[in-house]
């Protein structure tokens, strides 16, 4: 195809889908490596996929060709992006109006805040990110898709 390269430095915006941005952001947060990566052939508009990252991944595509950009997902949203609710800070027993501890509630109230975290965390995309490359940093625009 026309435009395409090995080379990184031809991207110009990266297409990522809102969906696979959370999913990331969100398996990375709760002890999972998740990434949304680029392969190679590279253009000036690509798409990232989300990623889940293996313990023994070749350094390159398997076929010789350049290795794959990962972009963590904390990249795609912006610093003041909502922290990923804990465990704890939804106990509903730390509340003064219910001391007993009720697993099924506890279980509705965490399950309740993530789903609100996934829908605030939509609002923080960043416009643009630097990829890593083998000659530095490499900045493209950001397309969300979804």
């Amino acid at each position: 195809m026309p435009g395409e390269s090995d080379d990184p430095r031809a991207i110009r915006a990266v297409a990522v889908h809102a969906d696979d941005v959370v999913t990331a952001l969100e398996a990375t947060e709760r002890g999972r490596e998740a990434v949304l990566r680029i392969t190679a052939p590279f253009a000036g508009r690509v798409r990232a996929r989300l990623h889940v990252v293996q313990a023994t991944e070749p350094a390159d595509d398997g076929h010789g060709g350049p290795a794959p950009i990962r972009i963590p997902p904390r990249k795609l949203v912006t610093a003041d992006a909502p922290p990923y609710p804990r465990v704890d800070d939804t106990d509903p027993s730390m509340d003064d109006s219910s001391p007993e501890y009720d697993v099924e509630a506890h279980h509705e109230r965490h399950a309740a805040a993530v789903d609100g975290w996934r829908e605030d965390v939509r609002g923080c995309f960043v416009d643009s990110v630097a990829l890593t490359t083998e000659t530095g940093p490499h900045r493209v625009r950001v397309s969300v898709l979804g």
